[in-house]
């Protein structure tokens, strides 16, 4: 298994990593999967035995069952694993302090991420999104506080835009206070916009990204055709993807997927093999988080990893992914000269 630095930290990560939203399966989460403690505690030893380690949930999953699970899977091996978690979101609508990246709520939360984990620290903590009632200088000092306590080890954030990555990047070098190392971010070929801004900020500001659903919650998985379209009553219509079908176009959809099955031939592995691969070919990429609602579909994306496609076959999956950029993208990239750290 090949590991990355993480950003401009000091930690190494594995290339893949493995998501446990579909640990648990209720308050929300009944579109994503039912994973158990012994399904998962197999997970996770499969995943060790391929030289994975790093595992992935929120405090959000399944109202904290996931964690709960993972807490119980991961009994004995925790001195093996890279745990990282999120916080931000409502696990409690009726108090108001109980969501956002407020010192109040991050304290709590964290300390309630470790109780179910049944841990003493958390490796990677993320904010799992941009809180922005909360000052930047209040969630930053709280998380340094958290790292200073030995509660945290490394802060990451997730579905930031540009500014809000980089205004926090500039409060931490201010203060001299911990600084996000890396970036969960949602990217794919069938979702490419993590290239116009966060790309380019990642490469600037050493900050690495973590893919969340690198598969386009399963629309590149190999299924869906034009012959064989997504069904009316599938896992995205019962609420079983973080991305809204709207944010697809499923023309471009069918065009990539006939690209893919054309290089998956050619390489001799699956079509979600290669759509995996390609990711880890880009710039920033450090992870990527494998969702598996079984331990078939587990064991064939960590098969994503041990070789690599061609120069030639990685330009066909480019141009046949490639859409037009919003504006001000669409105008730099008329002078390529000057972003030069983007050619691939």
């Amino acid at each position: 298994m090949e590991y990355r630095q993480l950003g401009g930290s000091g930690l190494y990560v594995p290339v893949l990593c493995l998501g446990t939203a579909t640990f648990g399966g209720t308050n929300g989460f009944e579109g994503w999967g039912h994973t158990q403690v012994e399904e998962a505690r197999r997970m996770i030893n499969m995943c060790l035995d391929a030289g994975v380690n790093l595992f992935d949930t929120a405090d959000v999953y399944s109202g904290g069952l996931s964690e709960e699970i993972l807490g119980k899977a991961m009994e004995g091996l925790r001195n093996k694993l890279l745990i990282s978690t999120k916080a931000t979101f409502n696990l409690n609508p009726e108090s108001r302090n109980a969501m956002g990246s407020s010192r109040f709520h991050l304290i709590n939360a964290c300390e309630a991420s470790l109780k179910r984990l049944n841990t003493d620290h958390i490796d990677i903590y993320h904010m799992h999104g941009f809180d922005a009632n909360t000052p930047v200088e209040e969630t930053l000092r709280a998380l340094d506080d958290l790292i200073t306590a030995g509660k945290v080890r490394y802060i990451a954030c997730s579905n930031f835009s540009g500014w809000h990555l980089m205004k926090a990047l500039s409060v931490s070098e201010r203060y001299g206070w911990s600084r996000y190392v890396a970036h969960q971010v949602h990217y794919s070929l069938l979702n490419r916009e993590y290239e116009w801004e966060l790309m380019p900020l990642g490469i600037d500001q050493k900050v690495g990204s973590i893919i969340w659903s690198p598969l386009s919650a399963g629309r590149l998985g190999g299924k869906y055709r034009r012959n064989n379209p997504i069904p009316a009553d599938g896992r995205v219509a019962r609420g079983g993807s973080p991305i809204p079908d709207e944010a697809t176009s499923y023309e471009r959809l069918y065009n990539i997927m006939d690209v893919l099955e054309e290089v998956a031939a050619e390489t001799g592995h699956s079509i979600a093999q290669c759509a995996l691969n390609w990711l880890l070919q880009r710039p920033t990429v450090s992870s990527l988080i494998i969702g598996a609602s079984t331990e078939e579909q587990l064991k064939q994306n960590l098969e994503a990893v041990g070789w690599n496609l061609t120069p030639e076959q990685i330009k066909r999956l480019d141009d046949v992914s490639q859409v037009t950029s919003i504006y001000p993208y669409w105008h730099q990239a008329q002078f390529p000269f000057l972003n030069a750290q983007l050619q691939f």
